[in-house]
């Protein structure tokens, strides 16, 4: 059974980069047909996607994150990660790391990890 785990600290100051990795245990990442993504929840509002990679390292970002956005994998590791560097309170959110069939929203083939807090904050 496919399981995904994030990673990564709790808490951030501004501007500088959140790094965020995705374990997935129980099925290679490296499989073609899924999008690896990562998606956000700002306290008190709505699921934000952020972006995400495909097997062959094919990469889409938000528009409104983009030019602060990098996803990539570690395939010797299993692992897919986020960076997303200038951060500011407003990126303070759950972040989740999924397996999704496709993006954008959430369907019932989807694996999610359980979420990580990121605060960001002097």
């Amino acid at each position: 059974q496919v399981q995904l785990q994030e990673s990564g600290p709790g808490l951030v100051k501004p501007s500088q980069t959140l790094s965020l990795t995705c374990t997935v245990s129980g099925g290679p990442i490296a499989t073609n047909y899924y999008y690896w993504s990562w998606i956000r929840q700002p306290p008190g509002k709505g699921l934000e996607w952020i972006g995400y990679i495909t097997y062959n390292d094919r990469t889409y970002y938000s528009p409104s994150l983009k030019n602060r956005t990098s996803i990539s994998t570690d395939i010797t590791k299993n692992q897919f990660s986020l960076q997303l560097s200038s951060v500011t309170p407003e990126d303070t959110a759950l972040y989740y790391c999924a397996r999704t069939v496709v993006y954008g929203t959430k369907q019932p083939g989807d694996i999610w990890g359980r979420g990580t807090q990121v605060t960001v904050s002097s």
